[in-house]
Parts: structure tokens; C-alpha cells; sequence
């Protein structure tokens, strides 16, 4: 055996770190049963992974609450065409989860793969094709909520800021309360083959900062796609005016 492999074996027995891990995360899915998890009995277990294998509802995790400041890291794949995502506070918090080129979703970056969904559009178009594994990343800190695909940060801004009232203002619209804490993580049903695997969260300790990027600049929502979401806007006001 190589000596510092040795070395390093040694260190981690001793201090009862397995080799691989990451400090500070604990792993919500062992890739083997659903121990925590809740679903309808339309999610298997296949080759280590959560798959939603028909229609039933959404998968949640029960074990605890998504802690109040957080970063969540996951692997996610999508079959052709399909819409999903991950919420992770409660009132629409979601990390869309989407087949970019083939979902009719796709035509709008606000409701693309990595988007705040129905708020803030990715800076860019970081997934893989359909079929492939992809890894995403979520750190919300405070006011300051980042997101990442692929190991690029493709979202990142704080929602107290009044530049992006306009973006806020549309999850608003959703009935959003971007103060709500304390949530259950789920991972969406929303009709499509989706795949998640080694998830895993840790909880941000109040020392860490986590700064909203000053040059973040989301994709711009432009032709059809604004017209589209336009007259969904003018629906959702309208059904709220409604409501007695």
C-alpha cells in the first residue's frame, strides 16, 4: 500500500470520517429504500436513484424541516420533454428541473432548468441533454438565494434588492411569501420521467456569508415567450380578483 494512501485511511478511521464526504452535509437518501421520503407509491428506487415512475404526487422529504439558511446539493436527470423541479421553502420556492430543449417551458429562461421558477430566469444555459445526469446546487442564506447547475452559479441575487422588484413581484402574483421559512423539500410530479440522486444538505452557520454576485445578469424573457407570460399574469390577477 502506498504510504500516503496509508496516511490517509488512517486519518479517517480515526476520526470516523469516511473518505469522500463532505464535511458538514448530511445525506438524505442512501440510494437503497425511502427511509424519510413519502410518496404514492408512483416513485421506485432504480440503479441508486429516485425515479418517478408514474403519476401520483410528488416525493417529500419528512424527516426534517429544509433549515432556514442551507445549501442543498443533488444529481437530477430528465426524460425528453419533461417539466419538474425541487421546492425547497414554502410558497413557491422552486428549483425548476426541466428538458430545455424539448419542453414547450423551455421558450421562456423564467421557467427554464436552474430558474427561480415563474421569478428569476438562469444567467445562462449550463444543463446537459436529456438522458444525462446533471448536478445542482441551492444556497439560501439569509435574504440571498443562489442556484447552480453543472458547477456554475446560473442565479444569484439578493430579493431584497429593490432592481429586482419586477421579478419578485411576479412570484408574487403566485402567492409567494419569499420570508416563509421552514418548509418540507419535495421533489415535483409533474407528469414526465424524472431521476434524483445523492441528495444532501447542510445547514449555513451563521459566521458563513453567502454575497448575492453584483454582475449577475438573468436571461431576458423577450417575444412570444413575454406575450405568453403575460396573458398567464393577467389570468392569475384576474382568478385572485375573483376570489372571495
Amino acid at each position: 500500500m502506498n504510504f500516503a494512501v496509508y496516511i490517509t485511511l488512517m486519518l479517517s478511521l480515526s476520526t470516523g470520517v469516511a473518505l469522500g464526504t463532505e464535511p458538514g452535509f448530511v445525506s438524505l437518501f442512501d440510494g437503497k429504500n425511502f427511509t424519510g421520503w413519502k410518496h404514492s407509491g408512483n416513485w421506485i428506487i432504480e440503479d441508486g436513484a429516485f425515479y418517478r415512475k408514474a403519476s401520483g404526487g410528488s416525493l417529500t422529504y419528512t424527516e426534517a424541516l429544509v433549515p432556514d439558511d442551507f445549501e442543498l446539493r443533488f444529481e437530477w436527470k430528465v426524460s425528453k420533454g419533461c417539466n419538474s423541479g425541487i421546492y425547497y421553502r414554502p410558497r413557491q420556492y422552486e428549483y425548476q428541473i426541466l428538458d430545455n430543449q424539448n419542453s414547450p417551458y423551455g421558450e421562456n429562461p423564467r421557467q427554464s432548468a436552474g430558474s427561480l421558477f415563474f421569478c428569476m430566469a438562469p444567467s445562462k444555459d449550463a444543463t446537459k441533454a436529456f438522458g444525462e445526469w446533471n448536478t445542482g446546487k441551492v444556497k439560501c442564506k439569509g435574504t440571498v438565494i443562489e442556484h447552480w447547475v453543472n458547477g456554475k452559479r446560473v442565479l444569484s441575487f439578493d430579493y431584497r434588492d429593490p432592481k429586482w422588484s419586477p421579478q419578485i413581484d411576479l412570484l408574487k402574483i403566485r402567492g409567494a411569501d419569499l420570508d416563509a421559512r421552514g418548509g418540507k423539500l419535495w421533489l415535483q410530479d409533474h407528469g414526465q420521467e424524472v431521476w434524483f440522486r445523492k441528495l444532501r444538505w447542510r445547514e449555513i452557520p451563521e459566521y458563513e456569508t453567502v454575497n448575492a454576485d453584483p454582475d449577475f445578469i438573468p436571461m431576458p424573457v423577450t417575444g412570444e415567450a413575454l406575450k405568453k407570460e403575460n396573458v398567464r399574469v393577467e389570468r392569475m390577477l384576474k382568478a385572485r380578483d375573483q376570489k372571495p
